[in-house]
C-alpha cells in the first residue's frame, strides 16, 4: 500500500484515485453520468445474486445449482472489472498522459498485473 492509499484509507477518502503519481477524481463520479449509473446497474444486479445465493445456501438446495449461480457471480463481476477498467484508461490514464505524466503507464501494467491474476 502506497502512503497516499494509507493516507487515503485513513481519512476515509471516496472517489479519488490513490496513484503513485497524484490523487484525482474518477470520471464517473458525476452520478448523473451514464458510465456512473451503468456500475451501479452492475454492482446493483452483482449484489441480487449474491442474496439469492445465499438463499439457495439456507435453504439447503443442490450444490451443482448453487456453484452455477457463483460462477454467474464471477462472470458479473468480471464484466464489471472490465467496465471499470475500460473507463480508468480513458478517463484518468489518457488524461494523465496528455499531462505528461507517462508514470501512469507503470500504474496500469502493475494494476493489470492484479486484476489477471
Amino acid at each position: 500500500m502506497t502512503e497516499k492509499t494509507e493516507e487515503l484509507a485513513e481519512n476515509g477518502t471516496k472517489g479519488a484515485c490513490a496513484c503513485e503519481h497524484g490523487i484525482h477524481s474518477h470520471k464517473y463520479r458525476d452520478k448523473d453520468g451514464e458510465e456512473y449509473k451503468c456500475l451501479v446497474r452492475r454492482l446493483n444486479r452483482i449484489e441480487g445474486q449474491i442474496r439469492g445465493i445465499h438463499k439457495m445456501v439456507d435453504e439447503d438446495r443442490y450444490c451443482v445449482d448453487i456453484l452455477t449461480q457463483v460462477s454467474a457471480v464471477q462472470s458479473a463481476l468480471n464484466a464489471f472489472t472490465k467496465e471499470l477498467l475500460n473507463q480508468h484508461i480513458h478517463g484518468c490514464v489518457v488524461r494523465d498522459i496528455r499531462a505528461g505524466n507517462d508514470a501512469v503507464v507503470d500504474e496500469l501494467c502493475a494494476l493489470l498485473q492484479k486484476v489477471m491474476k
